[in-house]
């Protein structure tokens, strides 16, 4: 028996399905007809499905990624080149699922955050870890501003945006010592909020940032918002202590101030 009539039905229509794709991208060629673009794109859905299945269950409607992931199949025929010697499949498949994992990133930020800050927030997120092993200490600002060529401020902004991912339903439980009845984010809308008379500190505070220096703000930052010592501070600015304690001492100055003039 010949390998032509060995061959299965699954391979000979593989085999048609290469040659429909080769012939479907001979015929796009350099004018880039939309109406081709649309065959190859219905003729490779199965593709865009079978990915968009693998992440199904991350609580978005397979519909939706399927559609997201077509956004990537588009892309992938738009680019693809038939003279690398590749089968399109396998040009394709990683641009659909990084077009998913990116709508999985930018769908997962609870406020809008800037396309530019959350890469620099995921890659201040990798490079922490990789920094402190090759410093064999913690990472600091500026270690970390140095590897990824950026300012002080953009590397404390990025990782202050962890704080914007993700926020909670109204529905979700909260764990209160010693209260056997379980307590939603629900039960607490509608009471009087005791941080309204601050409003009017709080503006005034900010207005008097303003005031300030980058390293000065960026110390009050730290030692007032992430509760660091100087120490610690110190460290991560590569600075000595006494000059935190000096810079800490100037900047409370200005504020206190400003908020006497107000």
């Amino acid at each position: 028996m010949s390998s032509h009539q060995a061959a299965s039905p699954e391979g000979l229509e593989e085999r048609f399905d290469r040659e429909r794709t080769r012939g479907l991208f001979a015929a796009f060629g350099h004018e880039k007809d939309p109406r081709v673009r649309d065959e190859l794109v219905v003729a490779h859905l199965n593709l865009v499905r079978y990915l968009a299945v693998r992440f199904a269950n991350r609580g978005e409607a397979l519909d939706d990624l399927i559609q997201v992931g077509t956004v990537g199949l588009i892309k992938a025929i738009d680019r693809f080149d038939t003279g690398r010697g590749v089968e399109f499949t396998t040009y394709a498949t990683p641009t659909i699922i990084g077009e998913i994992k990116r709508y999985f990133r930018d769908k997962g930020w609870a406020v809008r955050v800037p396309r530019r800050l959350q890469e620099l927030n995921l890659a201040v997120n990798r490079a922490v870890e990789n920094v402190s092993v090759e410093l064999g200490r913690a990472a600091t600002v500026s270690d970390l501003a140095e590897r990824l060529n950026a300012t002080d401020e953009e590397i404390i902004e990025a990782q202050e945006l962890g704080q914007a991912y993700n926020l909670l339903s109204l529905d979700s439980e909260l764990s209160v010592d010693g209260d056997a009845k379980s307590t939603t984010l629900l039960d607490y809308l509608g009471r009087e909020d005791s941080e309204l008379n601050l409003l009017e500190d709080k503006a005034n505070l900010a207005r008097g940032f303003e005031l300030l220096d980058r390293r000065e703000r960026i110390i009050l930052y730290l030692r007032f918002y992430e509760n660091m010592s100087q120490t610690e501070v110190a460290r991560r600015l590569n600075v000595s202590q006494m000059h935190v304690s000096r810079l800490q001492q100037r900047a409370l100055e200005k504020l206190k101030k400003f908020l006497k003039e107000e």
